[in-house]
């Protein structure tokens, strides 16, 4: 008898590693879902007349032909010591954090906490960092982050438009703020029709201006007393910002003494690594009296059903509705990941750490300028604290190469200077070698000196909260750490199964070239030789994802989905304004949009019109006709998305695609919901003109607690000329204060195109359809999917509908709640449908979790029928406490249901079953009681 091998690959990542079912269990779900196969399925899911022709062609790797692959292009980098500056320092992460945050998926995979009950560590850990900020920068209130430093100036600019009583139109803009802030600050009030003021504090007319922002310290080192600017704003009735650096701030005047209204920065310098431009967080603080209208979110404290405390996001709402049509800004927008890694490097150093680490940087900094004026050379400012700037004359590009040949990176002032900023891991020996660079080979003198002024001293205490005190053996720091993630549901527990989310597998190997030293060490305005592997795998990247939409070129600058759709619409504009039709303003929206969507095309300078949805869900075309005719001449562009918001692949959509290009106007698809499409259908080929993609959603990059994301936008070849411009040379159209974005997370990306191949991510979609529709017909009989397509399928979602239940009083809530029991993250609540359940399981989940999930709904329903049946109040029953706590299991049980049936009820662990660490949580109390920083001392008597 002939031995026979098997044919089995335990290499195949897409089809062993990635997508859940095995092939056996998909042949038993498609018996569910009565169809005889994959193909059939799709086929009677997605029309015929919009599916793609050819195939994703290239081949997969193995995890460690990846890896080989990452190493091969990791060493086109060479990694120079940067002493750029411009916003982005030298750090160094504390291993622990490294290990502990940054790389444990208990922290990056977990989504944005929406449901407060099963994220108190990531909320926690968040309310130190706004905790941090407010202190550092003597301002009360603080947000839990924003995307970067200049999108945060950007925000801060609409925010002080909406908060002052001054009339005027303009916004002043310091010449000494980063370039990069400038930039972006243009962009923003371009569509807005905010003039801009960029001159010299010293010429600021505050009667001119609605508002005006500071750098402290400025871009070239200057260390300036805003205080009497400030004055003058507050008696011109107008807002001031200061853009500033947190560790620059354990030493100086911090803003709030000054009467800044808001401060805004980078938090990238706590221990988060450069990343060619990031994910870094940045923040956003302001006066009590403001906090109101401050974008972004905010965690608070509230209570729960015992009347323990319990953090939550304060003022929620705002993120799915976003002011829509009226907004000015989005709030959308978080590095939740990199904000959480920052607060742990301010417990791990402390008041007294950050201090010294900040007196090292100064210190040296004052070392290199002593020598330098020793040696003759003029530099200036007279004030700094880790930046000066040396006139060089002719001789700048002498010197610049000088140092690139010692490994030094300076940078590039005007023609005649040369700026060095030195940071936390400047040593001796950095400092001997940039000096070589000038032809200097004295030592730097010893000893410290201040480099400012005693008035500039700060002279208020920071970070007193018992947290930033804790004993700093790493024993306690790694317990520390390990207590928050435990009381955390992520997506390594557990399915998290959001509707529009995409919570997908976030593959070990994808994620470890990140923190290799070669991707992250770059700053990323370093000379573009010095990136030649990020620039291999960005273009690769780029390349690929133009075959799989269809588009033509790829901008990968937007760091979030909702800086896509803004940078989008802003390229939609641009081209109308190229063709002499820059008076079309209108987008037509259906009313089922994301939140973002009309938010977006408000900060674009659009008028929104609203277009009506039929009765299936879908988009109303004789409405959208109709209003495409009645704004035919100014019609800009209609957003839609596909497969649409319900779920659903519209068999119109062509068509919609046509009436907006017969008005002229350009059609932007929404990415959202790709994950339904990679590999099958392309936007680009449908009728798009422009969309963003979610990597953090289809792509693999994790959510990392809310954030970081990447929202690059794709483009046919008519509206390439327009897309974002380099936000370092003041490119027109910058979005994002790097070129590239986030570009270390770009590789995440890449390499999970790299490991599935064309075909694994085909397969990919159609499993992700497989197993929503799975979960669809599993349900049926025990709850109402809302939206179908005309052959009865759903797309890679399905629309749980319980609004039949509120009559017996139980609410979408309660549902919600219920499942944390059962140890599941909740899926999307009333959106786009008020009182329902958005489902969507991805391709990453296998048989085995969604039975559990399906269990565990179908128990649920059960508990509803004794609801319906008079058997029990809802008042009274389970649904009502949920979620269950330790603490109720343990106390005396009055209740009219048995113990087990509340803390074990069918779907649950018993062994490891999840415990949320609070009840549910009061969000009424929590808005009414607004504490958006770390409780006081007083409160932790008990």
């Amino acid at each position: 008898m002939s031995y026979t091998p098997t044919t089995y690959d335990p290499y195949d990542f897409a089809n062993r590693r990635h997508i859940g079912p095995s092939p056996n269990e998909m042949a038993e779900m498609l018996r569910v879902v009565g169809t005889q196969s994959l193909d059939t399925l799709i086929d009677e899911t997605i029309p015929a007349s919009i599916r793609q022709k050819d195939t994703l062609d290239w081949a997969p790797l193995s995890e460690h032909d990846l890896l080989a692959r990452m190493r091969e292009v990791a060493g086109k980098n060479r990694v120079l010591t940067s002493l750029i500056g411009q916003g982005y320092y030298g750090t160094v992460t504390p291993p622990a954090i490294q290990r502990n945050i940054l790389e444990n998926p208990a922290w990056y995979t977990a989504y944005t906490p929406y449901q407060p009950e099963i994220a108190q560590g990531r909320l926690e850990a968040l309310l130190n960092y706004q905790t941090m900020v407010a202190d550092l920068t003597g301002l009360p209130v603080a947000n839990a982050s924003l995307l970067d430093e200049a999108t945060a100036a950007a925000e801060a600019m609409t925010m002080a438009e909406r908060s002052a009583k001054s009339k005027a139109r303009a916004f002043f803009v310091d010449r000494n703020c980063h370039p990069q802030t400038i930039a972006v600050i243009r962009t923003r009030a371009l569509p807005l029709g905010i003039e801009i003021i960029e001159d010299a504090p010293e010429n600021l007319d505050p009667t001119a201006v609605f508002g005006a922002i500071f750098q402290y310290p400025g871009t070239y080192g200057h260390l300036t007393d805003f205080t009497d600017a400030i004055t003058a704003l507050h008696a011109a009735r107008a807002i001031a910002v200061v853009a500033t650096d947190l560790l620059a701030l354990t030493l100086l005047k911090e803003p709030g003494a000054m009467g800044a209204d808001i401060a805004v920065g980078s938090s990238q310098r706590f221990g988060v690594p450069m990343g060619y431009g990031g994910p870094h967080a940045a923040f956003m603080s302001c006066r009590d009296d403001l906090k109101r209208s401050m974008p972004g979110r905010i965690v608070g404290v509230s209570i729960d059903a015992r009347g323990n405390r319990a953090y939550r996001l304060s003022l929620q709402t705002r993120e799915q509705h976003i002011r829509r049509e009226k907004a000015t800004s989005n709030v959308c927008t978080a590095q939740a990941l990199l904000a959480v890694m920052a607060s742990f490097y301010a417990v791990f150093h402390g008041p007294v750490g950050l201090r010294a680490i900040a007196e090292r940087v100064h210190g040296n900094a004052t070392r290199l300028a002593t020598a330098l004026k020793a040696a003759g050379a003029e530099v200036a400012p007279d004030a700094f604290f880790d930046t000066i700037t040396v006139k060089v004359g002719v001789g700048q590009a002498g010197i610049l190469a000088a140092a690139e040949q010692r490994g030094i990176n300076l940078r590039k002032v005007g023609r005649d200077r040369v700026g060095i900023s030195v940071d936390e891991t400047t040593n001796a020996d950095v400092i001997a070698r940039t000096l070589a660079a000038f032809g200097i080979t004295d030592a730097a003198p010893e000893g410290f000196a201040l480099g400012f002024p005693e008035t500039l001293l700060r002279d208020t205490a920071y970070l007193t909260h018992p947290v930033f005190h804790m004993n700093r053996a790493e024993s306690e720091m790694m317990r520390y750490m390990r207590r928050l993630s435990d009381r955390d549901l992520a997506l390594d527990r557990a399915m998290i199964p959001l509707g529009s989310c995409t919570m997908k597998l976030n593959a070990a190997a994808e994620m470890m070239p990140i923190t290799w030293p070669e991707f992250n060490q770059l700053h990323p305005y370093a000379p573009i030789d010095q990136a030649a592997g990020y620039h291999l795998a960005i273009s690769d990247l780029q390349q690929k994802l133009c075959q799989i939409t269809g588009y033509d070129a790829f901008s990968m600058q937007p760091n979030s989905g909702a800086q896509g759709e803004y940078a989008g619409l802003l390229t939609i504009s641009a081209f109308h304004r190229a063709n002499g039709q820059g008076h079309r303003d209108v987008c037509l929206i259906p009313m089922s949009a994301h939140g973002t969507n009309p938010a977006s095309a408000q900060m674009a300078g659009m008028r929104v019109v609203v277009v009506k949805s039929s009765p299936n869900g879908d988009v109303d075309v004789e409405d959208f006709r109709a209003k495409a005719t009645q704004h035919g001449d100014n019609l800009a562009a209609c957003m839609i998305t596909y497969p649409s918001t319900h779920g659903v692949f519209e068999e119109t959509v062509r068509e919609i695609c046509y009436i907006t290009h017969a008005f002229g106007g350009q059609v932007y698809i929404d990415g959202a919901n790709m994950n339904a499409m990679v590999g099958l259908v392309k936007p680009g080929e449908i009728g798009g003109d422009v969309s963003h993609l979610n990597l953090h959603k289809t792509f693999a990059i994790p959510h990392g607690g809310g954030g970081p994301g990447m929202g690059p936008i794709g483009v046919k070849a008519h509206l390439a000329p327009y897309l974002p411009g380099d936000p370092a040379d003041g490119g027109e159209g910058a979005v994002s204060a790097a070129y590239s974005g986030s570009a270390s997370i770009l590789l995440i990306s890449w390499a999970y195109c790299l490991m599935m191949g064309g075909e694994g991510l085909t397969q990919a979609t159609r499993v992700a359809i497989l197993n929503a529709n799975y979960i669809a017909d599993s349900l049926r009989g025990d709850y109402p999917i809302l939206f179908k397509g005309n052959r009865g399928r759903v797309a890679h979602e399905c629309i749980i509908d319980t609004r039949p239940f509120a009559e017996f009083g139980v609410t979408v809530e309660d549902i919600a709640k219920r499942l944390i029991d059962n140890g599941f993250h909740a899926p999307t609540m009333s959106w786009p449908v008020t009182g329902t359940l958005m489902v969507e399981p991805t391709e990453s989940e296998t048989k085995a979790e969604i039975d559990r999930f399906v269990t565990a709904l179908k128990a649920i329903r059960e508990e509803i029928r004794d609801v319906e049946d008079g058997v029990i109040s809802a008042e009274e029953s389970p649904l009502r406490f949920a979620p269950h706590t330790v603490e109720d299991l343990v106390a005396d049980w009055t209740r009219k249901y048995p113990r087990a049936q509340g803390c074990f009820p069918p779907g649950a662990f018993r062994v490891d079953k999840y415990w949320p660490p609070v009840g549910r949580v009061d969000n009424v109390h929590g808005d009414r009681n607004l504490i958006c920083i770390c409780p006081p001392l007083e409160s932790y008597v008990d």
